[in-house]
């Protein structure tokens, strides 16, 4: 039957588009000066703090307003139609896309020399109209100095820009088909708890007690009172320092085997623990755990002898082997909503298989034919940029996959760094089933060429996608303006961000000093592809076996999970193990863990949702500070104290 019908609170209005569209571009700004400039990564976090930062401020213009006339004020649903749209352009112009491409366009050309012989290995391999070659425009980029806009350095970057940007709007287009396909049967049909949009949801409800909650001032006081204190040690540094930020403990560890582990970080960040008390308590658990089993597994290695498997033991490998284990139990999960999907696809528009989806951010049927055409766009793209065609669809397979596991993982897991670590991507996968000597070199140079799509997968634009939906669904927010909102915020943040990180590197100069972020740094990647092609490498056969091993404990644990109610170990807890988020933040989660399970048990759920102000006010205190300090820094051109990392 169809769904009863549902009057929508309309979101993208004109006064919401007009502030998204001003601020659009000056966030982009915003986080060029920090994360490029400076070294502070606010991208590599969810939910973004700078965004939750703007928010804030437009809630107080808002109460301002409203005094006023009650037209003038935002409603609930303009905010978070705003803060959806600033989310993607932060998603695009991050430490993990938009940053990475464009110091790299040039990087081959501007650094290539007779003793790394760049130019007879490299050139031949990179596509023109993907790439920056004119000496006369990279010199500028790299020296600094000029402008964009003097002798036509612009029109070098300009097909390049143009190349990149529709490659980015395909993917977009693809997810927004796929996380529509996958929406229902996630948030109605399992009711995922989405527990990173929380924070925004609460603080724009003008029905919420949110701002008059004592316990939420008490966590926003100490977060404050730490950020404050912090801030000035790094003005004074005879006032002391409260150590919440990573520090390195691995001096402690110095015998065998307990040197195997490597480093072991230990940190405790407010905002962390503020935002990870609201992942559900399995996965809290799963998280700390599997980080020291990681570690054991590493002393293991070392008491056995093993080092002579260079990569002992393949956590990248047993990573992607768990997400392909999860992949196929969301599938089987689901197998009825997607069985009905299937026929709703395929059948005639009069048949009585059809499927109500007026409800859904886009038809079922075009939500299809974005990822049908969309991906062909992608493999006409790759293939005139020079990958083969057969390796075309494992690429984009493993791409679109781990997509999807990452939008799982923030909707069921709720992680805020849910980064990949290296080596789970579609390359190093390939790479390790064919050998790079199959591949060939036209594949290589494209796979080094994606690496702003594929690094670490932290701002991957699938979960964000997802947590719009749910966020329309929650505030009643018409779904298709949320669709509007994203094709609006993809469009004009990809233009705005390549177009002022190329201002900003011919004001400064690439090369300069200027820059405390990754600028340069980025090239070696290219010193990859040149081991690549020097030193071909045949398939990893070890590689695939701990892959087959990451499948089958991923079954095992959900199958255990299926059969005993006391088993709380995830799966998602074991392929972030080695994760850079977990590497750092694995005690922030634990304490986070600790005080959940304490609340749980002499609170009960009463006490647990009494507490839930308290940690989002930690987290939004320390949000809020810090990006009071970033802008303080900016603006006199001084380094200040940074929250993170």
């Amino acid at each position: 039957m169809p769904d009863a019908p549902i009057t929508f609170q309309r979101g993208l209005t004109l006064k919401s588009c007009l502030i998204a569209l001003l601020l659009m571009p000056i966030t982009a700004y915003w986080l060029i000066e920090l994360e490029v400039v400076r070294y502070t990564f606010p991208t590599i976090i969810h939910p973004f703090s700078h965004v939750i930062f703007v928010i804030f401020w437009l809630l107080l213009i808002r109460r301002i307003l409203v005094k006023i006339s009650p037209t003038l004020g935002l409603s609930q649903q303009e905010l978070l139609t705003i803060y959806i749209m600033l989310g993607f352009v932060s998603c695009l112009c991050s430490y993990d896309m938009m940053e990475i491409l464009v110091p790299i366009l040039g990087h081959p050309f501007r650094f290539a020399t007779p003793e790394n012989g760049w130019r007879e290995l490299l050139f031949k391999h990179l596509p023109e109209w993907l790439t920056v070659r004119d000496e006369k425009a990279l010199t500028p980029f790299y020296k600094g100095g000029t402008t964009l806009y003097e002798e036509g350095y612009f029109k070098a970057w300009l097909i390049p820009g143009v190349a990149w940007i529709a490659f980015l709007f395909a993917l977009m287009v693809v997810m927004l088909g796929l996380t529509t396909l996958l929406r229902k049967q996630w948030t109605e049909h399992e009711r995922l708890t989405y527990p990173l949009i929380q924070l925004p949801l609460e603080m724009t409800n003008p029905r919420s007690s949110f701002f008059k909650n004592r316990l939420m001032w008490l966590g926003f006081g100490i977060a404050a009172l730490i950020s404050i204190e912090n801030l000035l040690n790094s003005i004074y540094p005879a006032f002391p320092y409260i150590p919440v930020k990573r520090q390195n403990i691995h001096q402690f560890f110095t015998e065998r085997p307990w040197n195997a582990m490597g480093s072991v970080r230990l940190s405790f960040y407010p905002f962390v623990i503020g935002i990870s008390f609201l992942m559900p308590l399995d996965l809290l658990l799963s998280c700390w755990v599997f980080y020291w089993v990681f570690k054991i597994e590493l002393m293991v290695g070392n008491i056995m002898g093993w080092q002579g498997l260079p990569r002992f033991p393949y956590i990248a490998e047993q990573s992607f082997g768990v997400y392909i284990g999860l992949f196929a139990v969301a599938l089987w999960t689901g197998r009825a909503h997607f069985t009905r999907l299937g026929r709703h696809l395929f059948s005639s528009t009069t048949s009585t298989s059809q499927l109500d989806d007026s409800h859904e951010p886009i038809r079922y049927r075009l939500a299809f034919a974005c990822v049908v055409f969309g991906t062909i766009f992608l493999t006409v793209f790759s293939y005139k940029a020079g990958m083969p065609l057969w390796v075309i669809p494992l690429f984009f397979g493993i791409y679109f996959l781990l997509g999807t596991m990452i939008a799982r993982l923030r909707a069921e897991m709720g992680f805020l760094c849910h980064d990949f670590q290296n080596g789970v991507d579609p390359h190093h996968m390939i790479i390790d089933a064919f050998g790079t000597r199959r591949l060939g070199a036209g594949a290589l140079t494209v796979f080094t060429l994606y690496m702003h799509v594929t690094f670490a997968n932290r701002t991957n634009l699938m979960p964000q996608q997802l947590e719009a939906f749910k966020i329309s669904e929650r505030r009643n927010i018409n779904p298709r303006h949320i669709v509007i909102a994203i094709v609006l915020a993809t469009l004009i943040g990809a233009i705005a961000t390549y177009w002022l990180l190329l201002d900003n590197y011919y004001r400064h100069g690439a090369e300069s000093g200027y820059y405390m972020g990754p600028t340069t740094g980025r090239g070696w990647i290219y010193h990859r592809l040149e081991s690549w092609l020097n030193s071909p490498q045949e398939r990893d056969e070890p590689a695939l076996a701990f892959m087959g091993g990451g499948l089958g404990i991923a079954v095992v644990l959900m199958l255990l999970r299926g059969r005993f109610l006391w088993w709380s170990l995830h799966p998602l807890g074991y392929a972030m193990a080695d994760s850079w988020g977990m590497y750092n933040l694995w005690s922030c989660l634990f304490v986070a863990w600790a005080c959940k399970a304490v609340i749980l048990r002499y609170g009960g759920l009463n006490g647990y949702r009494r507490a839930i102000p308290c940690f989002l006010g930690l987290a939004l205190g320390d949000y809020l500070l810090s990006n009071i300090w970033g802008i303080l820094s900016i603006l006199t051109n001084t380094p200040l104290y940074q929250f993170f990392p």
